[in-house]
């Protein structure tokens, strides 16, 4: 630093001064902040978790319609056979929403207010997908549909499932 050159000049100094001492005060209490960078967290995880149950419904709708082909060809035996399976995959389903609903409890009531809106979201999708297996969906296919828009919440628990598997392999990569 070079030497002060007048009452002025010090002034300056001491405003310069005080102004990146409160602009690293301020950067200290934001990284201190863990609460508040707890729930940005949680939020984004959220909005992560929403957008993912929109494009598993979008691929699950697209997979319907593949499914209704084949299942069209197959039968009798083959529809059995789903109905089993889609049973297993639901309770399974319940049982794994169940542990993802008791985690998400304790993240508090910004999480309750992500999972209303994603329940809207969802709601809304499934009105849509059940309006266009009224109409767009041949016989296998739109019972099948129709019957999971009625009954959201395995689809949701599933979505939920899907995305807590995600974050954990991507928050813990195998070494």
């Amino acid at each position: 630093m070079t030497g002060v050159k007048g009452p002025d000049e010090l002034r300056r100094q001491i405003e310069q001064t005080r102004s990146e001492l409160g602009n690293t005060v301020e950067e200290l209490a934001g990284r201190m902040d863990v609460k508040g960078r707890a729930r940005a967290r949680a939020a984004d995880l959220m909005d992560k978790a929403g957008a993912m149950t929109v494009q598993l419904r979008s691929t699950a709708a697209l997979a319907g319609h593949t499914v209704q082909e084949r299942a069209a060809h197959a039968g009798h035996a083959v529809q059995e056979r789903a109905a089993h399976a889609g049973h297993a995959v639901q309770e399974r389903a319940t049982q794994a929403g169940h542990k993802v609903q008791d985690r998400a409890t304790s993240t508090g009531h910004q999480v309750v207010r992500a999972g209303h809106t994603a329940q809207g979201r969802a709601s809304e999708t499934g009105r849509t997908l059940e309006r266009r297996a009224e109409h767009d969906l041949p016989w296998p296919a739109g019972p099948v549909v129709r019957a999971a828009v009625r009954h959201p919440r395995p689809t949701l628990i599933i979505g939920a499932a899907l995305a807590v598997v995600v974050v954990v392999g991507w928050r813990y990569p195998k070494k």
